[in-house]
């Protein structure tokens, strides 16, 4: 038997040397030896930096037109995309729908591991048509090791529905997906701490990229001031707060008449700064934003620099 009978071609599959001995080392060590893996993964997505800008240009263009953006993935990888669509309506105060999570299995698959649910191809390709994919959208594919089968037919299928597309990996990827895919970002963490537990760096690798492309898109979108996220939804004690203090922080207002113009405002952060700061009303305020894009910026001049405490 030779070495290339056992050793796996994928990258997130191969035995890690510098870890070879982690059942043998104490609980410090362990942690060493996992944050030394770690600290390689910022560096891993940053080699990507230009493909993943070139994936949130296919994300704003399609949200402008009236499209989505679709995750698709399975596993730790599904169960991070989900994460993320879930994340964008409390943060950029999107509808539930702008942003959508596939995973294969099932939302019980988030909770639960679905055991065969990678392999199985056409629920893959079902989903995207569950999912209503059309050609405004972008299907965004997450596999850790490039080969997924779940994740390769939704792409497929994606494809055929004349959706944009883009993978999002930890290893090459095969030829066809490379080749077909409108954006494809390969984050090479090497080899995990614990072979083949992609959960770890490559989870990690991903959970960045995605927060990059999510994130990016909606600060294209206009729903940043600054470095504020004036377009949240004050559902929690945490949040109306926080709404409040950037009102009062970009106005130069208490918090009284902060809390007052977010209340005229309809709880839109995003009105009530533009109405704190130019001294209009309502309707005013949303014709500004209107003419701005949305944009508060353009409609209320700069931001307030950021002051140390």
């Amino acid at each position: 038997m030779t070495t290339s009978d056992f050793r796996d071609p994928r990258l997130t599959e191969q035995r890690n040397p510098r870890t070879e001995r982690i059942d043998v080392a104490s609980s410090l060590e362990i942690v060493d030896l996992i944050n030394a893996e770690d600290a390689t993964v910022a560096g891993a997505v940053r080699g990507e930096r230009q493909r993943i800008a070139a994936a949130i240009d296919l994300v704003v263009a399609a949200l402008q037109q009236g499209g989505r953006l679709v995750y698709v993935g399975a596993g730790t990888s599904g169960r991070l995309g989900v994460l993320d669509a879930a994340e964008c309506p409390p943060t950029f105060g999107t509808p539930p729908t702008m942003v959508v999570g596939v995973i294969a299995g099932g939302y019980g698959a988030l909770v639960k591991s679905v055991e065969g649910a990678e392999d199985d191809v056409n629920a893959g390709a079902a989903a995207m048509d569950t999912a209503a994919v059309t050609l405004k959208d972008v299907v965004v594919g997450i596999a850790a090791s490039g080969t997924t089968p779940y994740v390769s037919a939704a792409l497929a299928r994606a494809q055929t529905l004349g959706a944009k597309t883009a993978l999002v990996t930890c290893s090459t990827p095969p030829k066809l997906l490379t080749e077909t895919c409108d954006v494809v970002i390969v984050a090479k963490v090497g080899p995990e701490a614990l072979t083949g537990s992609t959960r770890m760096k490559a989870g990690t690798a991903t959970k960045l990229v995605l927060n990059t492309i999510s994130t990016g898109a909606m600060i294209r979108l206009g729903k940043v001031y600054g470095n504020l996220m004036v377009d949240l939804m004050a559902l929690s004690a945490k949040l109306k707060d926080r709404g409040e203090r950037i009102v009062m922080e970009c106005a130069g207002v208490d918090r009284t008449r902060a809390r007052a113009a977010i209340e005229q405002a309809g709880g839109s952060v995003k009105i009530a700064i533009v109405m704190a700061k130019k001294g209009i009303g309502r309707e005013e305020a949303q014709r500004l934003l209107d003419d701005a894009g949305g944009f508060v910026r353009r409609a209320a001049g700069d931001p307030p620099p950021v002051t140390s405490a």
